[in-house]
């Protein structure tokens, strides 16, 4: 707040709100920018790459902004990969992750000449084999590995435990990297594994690096070199009286243990890299709404925005929480109010009993929204979604503008005359 008013940066949020409309996203460039630059010091001279987790938010210039800082990106879709590309970033340091690749996927991800491709199935890596050989090509691989850790967070998105999708059963692991070793068009380069998002302690990267090391014991031991530990990212921001570790002590403690293990063994310390996405942008945007309806059905009182669940998925999706505060003091009376948007849906809701002063038009911001906001909306409805604004100190840069609903049904086609 300055003077009363919420700004991002030096720029006041009701003047962004004036300029573009409601909903519209805003992302402050100097949070990004630390958030980065927290985790490239904590590495400091050592061979790390921290690569963005780019579903959590692809906007463009948010990703030419990181690759301009140096950053490598993890991808899961050839969708990201042509987004990486679009944004001038360096395609070989983007790390393709994922469990479904398509064979045009691998073949556009081989062609720009990515750094490595995480596997996650013993399938793929003869699928991936196949395409390489008819590309004459090797194919860079890191074996994305299931730890069986619990990440300690919501089972939506908890990625590490036996039952998950994601990745090769710990106790296969062997097995896969022989195979992987034997066929003659890839190149094994590391091992991966990413135990889940939004995590609140240390401990859980931790467990998962010792059951990754004591892979690459074994692995050693049977001849396989590894050249490098992708330990995913997941660490968590907070939303509401969450106290994640920092982003230079999280990483310490993992260098801190890598560092033992290898003075241990007499061994060089293998490159490092990380795939961090919420931790960068989470608490970097906002979600403008504007107050339309206030109304009270059977004593509970309701604060219609213009907003929605297909704006932002998360509350809807997780019951995850958000604050949500108001431009500029009100002079309303304070209510109890549940905040909800304007999808025919009974789960579309931003928040529930939030204490606000506000009234008919009053506009609020949704807080710590920059990561899986825009990234995961949608046009239900048939509602065309916000505008995005970068704010830079006292500047505001329009890096998306506001769909039209004609944009959302400009691929179809009509039938033909009866």
């Amino acid at each position: 707040m300055i003077d009363g008013r919420l700004h991002a940066e030096r720029v006041p949020l009701e003047q962004i709100a004036q300029t573009f409309g409601t909903p519209t996203w805003v992302y402050s460039r100097a949070a990004i920018e630390s958030a980065f630059d927290e985790f490239a010091a904590a590495c400091g001279s050592r061979s790390a790459l921290i690569c963005y987790a780019i579903k959590a938010n692809s906007s463009l210039a948010i990703l030419e902004l990181l690759a301009r800082r140096g950053a490598g990106f993890d991808i899961v879709s050839g969708g990201e990969l042509a987004r990486v590309l679009a944004a001038g970033a360096d395609p070989g340091k983007v790390v393709f992750s994922g469990v479904g690749k398509t064979v045009s996927e691998m073949r556009d991800a081989l062609k720009a000449g990515v750094r490595c491709f995480n596997v996650e199935s013993e399938s793929e890596l003869v699928r991936l084999n196949a395409v390489a050989g008819s590309m004459q090509k090797l194919a860079p691989v890191s074996l994305r590995i299931n730890p069986d850790v619990d990440a300690g967070t919501h089972p939506y998105i908890s990625t590490g435990l036996r039952e998950n999708k994601f990745g090769i059963a710990h106790d296969r692991a062997l097995a896969a990297y022989r195979t992987a070793a034997a066929l003659p068009h890839l190149k094994v380069m590391g091992i991966d594994c990413h135990i889940g998002s939004q995590i609140t302690e240390i401990a859980p990267f931790l467990a998962a690096l010792d059951r990754l090391l004591e892979l690459v014991d074994q692995l050693t031991q049977a001849g396989i070199t590894l050249h490098h530990l992708d330990l995913g990212g997941g660490l968590g921001i907070t939303y509401r009286d969450e106290v994640p570790p920092s982003r230079r002590d999280t990483l310490q403690a993992l260098f801190a243990r890598i560092d033992a293990w290898a003075q241990q063994r007499g061994r060089a310390v293998p490159e490092v890299m990380f795939e961090f996405g919420r931790s960068m942008v989470g608490n970097a945007g906002v979600l403008l709404t504007r107050v339309e309806v206030i109304k009270e059905n059977g004593g509970r009182h309701f604060a219609v925005v213009d907003a929605a669940m297909n704006d932002l998925m998360r509350p809807a999706m997780y019951e995850a929480w958000h604050d949500i505060v108001p431009l500029q003091a009100g002079h309303a009376p304070a209510q109890t109010y549940d905040v909800v948007g304007p999808v025919c849906e009974s789960g579309d809701w931003l928040g529930r009993a939030r204490t606000l002063a506000i009234e008919e038009g009053d506009l609020l911001a949704v807080m710590s929204a920059g990561a899986y906001g825009m990234a995961m909306s949608s046009n239900y409805n048939t509602r065309a979604r916000g505008a995005e604004v970068m704010v830079d100190s006292d500047r505001m840069h329009l890096i998306r503008e506001r769909e039209r609903v004609t944009d959302l049904y400009a691929l179809e086609r009509r039938l033909p005359a009866a």
